[in-house]
């Protein structure tokens, strides 16, 4: 039971407060006059020492203030610098190691909120600097030390996803002894990976990469693989998760031996979605010859009629070893795992959203992934390149880049970064089997961004691959040869240009996968504007999600190429690995405090709490808390309507107390903003890392959630005289 989680431990009745300005170099220093906001902190109630130093975090910094704890006892520190998201851990440390709870110490933002987005007012930015430094004063005044709970830890990982980046993590834990489970939404594991026909820049044939990975996943020990398979439900907290897969049924028995015979008798067929629509397979099939696990699999929808009721039998009749059985049923399997690695992919972008290219609507205009797909052997067309409209070869091929990249216009406005140099690979495949071949790229810029990616490029200039720098407008078919017209701008030469081409290629990019937003809700996780998963810190945990025990790897949580997706996915495998290694997890000191004498168990906590870590004991009349499970984000103690509940270390006097500093003076001219710690806290870092300029009149009091910011909060800035109060959260 979460009740009064402040120690035992007394506190002195004389709260010292020790407040460090840092300079970092002149990255604070260079806007804010760090002397001034030091002196004006040593003016505030409590404070007994105010130092500015030039960098706090380093060695020598740490030691400052380890030094002062002990020589001028002080018990509350406060360190004006970068954002606590990055070396809130590191002054905790240090405060620890002299002997103060870490839980009374306190950081002011003061450089990516601050020095960072006011680079041209110094005197703006310091008086801002100020207030901050005045905001986390008056919360430290409040402080009470708390102790942590330790949590074991399953030695036990669920991976999401099947394809390269799945494949990569599933093995690199289960060759360290871990259990593994890998669960796919497909029949086969393999992913986007699988579909490719070459890999860049070494011009590697991807699937024999590939295929030797996913042989490994299927034999290995430590491995169980659930393909054909979901996650419906997820419940619990690091270390302990229960997670329920819904397993669909393959109509198929494991005793298939992938003959073919049952294939071949098949009457029905359907486009087949492993070669995007360009071939067809049967009901009972195989996606493609390396899939693992090889069972094949039953379409059934495609065995009904309109009554619902099996008409066809031949396939059972094919089978010698009697492995199909259309009596399989839909099967949940409950899982308990201590962490979970997402690699769910993503998908790549529809161009019929783009109508003036004509895809759709001319048989020649076809996307990369159909390109991929009839230059691979193993595809439809067994690696020869022809039209669609009349199966020729074509003599003269247009790449159009950035189709659903960099573009307001479709609301993607990130860069895919793999489809220059996927365009260059697939400009060379042509020109290495049909060298004459004419070839056309019209882009915006061309990103030849890694290792070996200039040297291919080059190497395309070279084989007389022509670069043309503007995207065409429009998309003409010429109805009598069903070649297509590419009318737009070169915007180096700054002239009209129309060109004639047999077929046109659509550079297409990625997108976030349509089931994103379940696996987001099942997970309690965070999106980047552009949809894809948000990493608890771009640089010191760029595997991590916000929720403990989760991490990310591939192009779940941006796009990447197959070498940055195994990189990620061998880096989210070591993060789950040295979690689970350790057996036990600590869970911050951010839980709710418990007062049961208030509780009226009217049950609302339990509504909204989104980790499902409160129940109501009815016979009781009050709520249960299980710490371990609690995600810190206090939205219960925001909801409580009889002050039964507060959060640890964002109790309602502490936020108040900040509201209170930063309106004591000319509050009508400032704007008071509740950010959430993960997403729009994590926004305004992001502004200043990118050096985003914005008025100075914006004061950030964190929070660990949105839903943690109490109508009285609001209520209290306006009364105040707040010119306007912001609450900003999650992207929606």
């Amino acid at each position: 039971m979460a009740e009064n989680k402040t120690t035992s431990k007394k506190v002195e009745e004389e709260i010292r407060i020790g407040v460090y300005v840092c300079h970092c170099g002149l990255n604070i220093a260079g806007s804010v006059d760090c002397e001034e906001v030091a002196k004006f902190a040593a003016t505030l109630p409590h404070v007994v020492l105010a130092k500015d130093n030039r960098y706090t975090c380093s060695d020598q910094g740490q030691e400052m203030i380890k030094n002062d704890i002990k020589e001028h006892r002080l018990n509350r520190v406060v360190v004006a610098s970068c954002s606590p998201r990055l070396h809130e851990p590191t002054f905790r440390k240090a405060c620890e190691e002299a002997g103060l709870n870490k839980y009374l110490f306190e950081m002011a933002n003061i450089r990516e909120q601050c020095s960072w987005v006011h680079l041209h007012d110094r005197k703006a930015a310091t008086e801002k600097a100020k207030d901050l430094v005045k905001m986390a004063v008056a919360k430290a005044a409040l402080l009470k030390p708390a102790e942590e709970i330790e949590v074991p830890i399953l030695k036990k990982a669920l991976i999401i996803g099947g394809g390269v980046a799945g494949i990569q993590a599933a093995l690199d834990l289960a060759d360290t002894g871990y259990q593994v489970y890998l669960v796919e939404k497909e029949p086969s594991i393999g992913g986007m990976m699988a579909r490719i026909d070459k890999t860049f820049p070494t011009m590697d044939c991807s699937i024999c990469i590939l295929a030797p990975k996913m042989s490994d996943v299927g034999h290995h020990p430590n491995i169980e693989l659930l393909t054909n398979s979901e996650v419906i439900d997820v419940k619990g907290y690091i270390g302990n998760f229960r997670v329920k897969v819904l397993k669909k049924p393959r109509y198929v028995k494991s005793d298939c031996t992938a003959c073919g015979e049952c294939s071949e008798v098949c009457p029905i067929t359907a486009p087949n979605e492993f070669d995007a629509g360009l071939a067809v397979r049967h009901a009972i099939y195989t996606p493609f010859a390396q899939a693992v696990p090889s069972t094949y699999i039953i379409d059934m929808n495609l065995c009904l009629n309109k009554d619902g009721v099996i008409v066809c039998d031949k396939c059972i009749k094919a089978c010698e070893r009697e492995a199909i059985d259309f009596e399989m049923k839909p099967e949940t399997v409950e899982l308990e795992v201590g962490t979970i690695i997402v690699a769910t992919g993503a998908d790549v972008f529809d161009p019929s959203a783009l109508p003036n290219y004509g895809y759709g609507k001319y048989p020649n205009v076809i996307t990369s992934l159909e390109f991929e797909r009839l230059i691979n052997a193993g595809g439809p067309s067994g690696g020869k390149l022809i039209r669609p409209s009349d199966k020729q070869i074509p003599k003269r091929v247009a790449f159009v880049q950035c189709v659903g990249s960099r573009s307001d216009k479709v609301g993607r406005r990130y860069c895919s970064n793999v489809c220059c140099m996927n365009t260059i690979k697939d400009s060379l495949l042509i020109k290495e089997h049909w060298p004459e071949t004419e070839i056309y790229v019209f882009y915006v810029d061309i990103r030849a961004y890694g290792k070996g990616f200039e040297d291919l490029y080059k190497r395309a200039r070279k084989e007389g691959v022509k670069f043309i720098r503007g995207l065409p407008s429009e998309i003409i078919e010429d109805k009598r040869t069903n070649n297509l017209w590419l009318i737009g701008e070169n915007t180096l030469l700054k002239e009209i240009y129309k060109i004639n081409a047999d077929m046109v290629i659509l550079s297409v990019g990625l997108e976030p996968r349509k089931d994103s937003e379940i696996i987001q809700r099942l997970l309690t996780l965070s999106r980047t504007q552009d949809g894809f998963f948000m990493e608890a810190h771009p640089k010191l945990r760029p595997v991590d999600a916000a929720t403990g025990g989760i991490f990310f790897a591939g192009c779940a949580e941006a796009p990447k190429d197959i070498k940055d997706s195994v990189t990620q996915a061998s880096a989210a495998a070591a993060r789950a690995g040295i979690l689970m290694a350790k057996g036990k997890v600590t869970v911050e000191a951010i839980t709710p405090i418990y007062f049961a004498e208030k509780c009226k168990a009217c049950g609302l906590c339990v509504k909204v709490c989104p980790y499902n870590a409160i129940t109501l004991n009815k016979e009781l009349k009050r709520i249960e808390i299980v710490e371990a499970a609690c995600g810190g984000c206090g939205t219960c103690s925001a909801e409580c309507p009889f002050g039964a509940l507060t959060q640890n270390h964002f109790t309602d006097e502490q936020i108040i107390a900040q509201i209170d500093a930063v309106t004591e003076q000319d509050a009508d001219k400032k704007i008071v903003a509740f950010c959430c710690n993960w997403c729009a806290y994590a926004g305004a870092d992001f502004a200043g890392v990118s050096r985003m300029q914005y008025p100075p009149n914006v004061r950030i009091i964190r929070t660990m959630c949105s839903g943690r910011v109490s109508p009285k909060f609001i209520e209290r800035a306006f009364a105040r005289g707040a010119a306007a109060v912001l609450v900003a959260g999650c992207h929606p």
